[in-house]
């Protein structure tokens, strides 16, 4: 059949085609009415099942190219003034429903955890930008519909992290949290973790130590904590810890809302190696017996260094019964040596926690 005009359709008494287009108009109307209710979830399932009918009836291969202009047309005629029917926003129904279908009507125990509610609570002109980021990777796609809803991000800060390769990093850090926790609180544990931290927001010397990174770690604490991920709560850099008659002082230390736990972090700016751990563990430890109370969960280690070779990485992480996670960082702005001149004094980082706090 010519790819011209499928509108001459009508003309050539197709009963199959004119009928349907006659259902999807009545399918639209209906879903309208439940709009009051829920704009959203009845459009993206008008939007679905579109979507659906066009893989089902495969009209999109016997009619060729024109098919979503002229549906899009035809649509428009029996649909006047309704928005959201252009032949681009069709192809996005049709590859709406091609991405997640697989996990949610062909093998829906793929994804247990994943069903149509939730992928019909966020906004359409997200799942386009999902869809344009994600291409065929399903896993992918529900990653960041899960991230969408659970941190109600908006379609600007969706597209500042679809930007990025969190979905990579993310719950990447080598740890022995499943051997050391129970089940539950491991899995979260984990999903907190990234490998490797991305600093990008730090300008760093050539030569800089693990002071210049603390210290520039803290001078952008806000973006720090956005780094981390969710829940997380930043309790003070350098912690006094009094142990017998010596003092101890752990880098960073952060309270996780989420986990309802204390994570100390130690940064070393060298590639990784077992000792760092036995010093990560006595922090734990200590934080445990002088700070963790009843309703607080066991307090989580991880260590961030430059680099790391992860066989050695989970090797050493056997020998502890604390639970310890190990992660590399990465930065892409370093400056020369002299740039250090230029760090912030204590005095600034001081007045920039204050701003953050307020």
């Amino acid at each position: 059949m010519s790819t011209d005009n499928i509108s001459t359709l009508k003309t050539q008494n197709d009963d199959s085609y004119n009928i349907w287009l006659k259902e999807l108009k009545q399918r639209y109307l209906s879903q309208r009415l439940k709009a009051s209710i829920s704009v959203n979830t009845a459009l993206l399932e008008f939007y679905w099942s579109l979507g659906g009918d066009i893989e089902a009836k495969q009209y999109a291969n016997t009619y060729g190219s024109g098919f979503y202009k002229n549906l899009s047309k035809d649509l428009q005629h029996e649909l006047p003034n309704v928005k959201g029917l252009s032949p681009i926003n069709i192809r996005y129904m049709t590859a709406f429903y091609k991405l997640y279908a697989p996990v949610l009507e062909i093998v829906p125990q793929a994804a247990e955890d994943f069903n149509k509610s939730m992928l019909f609570s966020i906004p359409w002109d997200h799942h386009r930008r999902i869809i344009d980021r994600c291409k065929d990777n399903v896993e992918k796609a529900i990653f960041f519909v899960k991230k969408t809803l659970k941190n109600n991000w908006s379609r600007n800060v969706l597209l500042n992290w679809l930007d990025t390769d969190l979905y990579e990093r993310e719950g990447k850090a080598i740890s022995n949290f499943k051997a050391t926790l129970p089940v539950i609180q491991g899995d979260l544990a984990q999903q907190i973790t990234k490998d490797p931290y991305n600093f990008d927001f730090l300008a760093m010397r050539e030569r800089y130590d693990e002071r210049d990174l603390e210290d520039a770690l803290v001078a952008n604490v806000t973006k720090f904590l956005l780094e981390l991920g969710k829940g997380f709560s930043y309790m003070g850099r350098q912690f006094r810890l009094s142990v017998g008659n010596e003092e101890f002082f752990p880098d960073l230390l952060f309270y996780n809302a989420h986990l309802h736990a204390y994570i100390v972090i130690e940064l070393k700016v060298k590639s990784f190696k077992p000792e760092f751990l036995g010093q990560l563990s006595f922090y734990v430890s200590a934080i445990n017996n002088q700070f963790k109370i009843e309703i607080d969960n066991p307090t989580i280690g991880l260590l961030i260094c430059k680099d790391k070779d992860n066989v050695v990485a989970k090797y050493a992480l056997d020998a502890y019964n604390q639970p310890l996670g190990i992660s590399e960082y990465q930065l892409s702005k370093l400056f020369p040596d002299d740039f250090k001149s230029t760090l912030p004094t204590i005095e600034e980082i001081e007045k920039e926690l204050k701003k953050d706090n307020d």
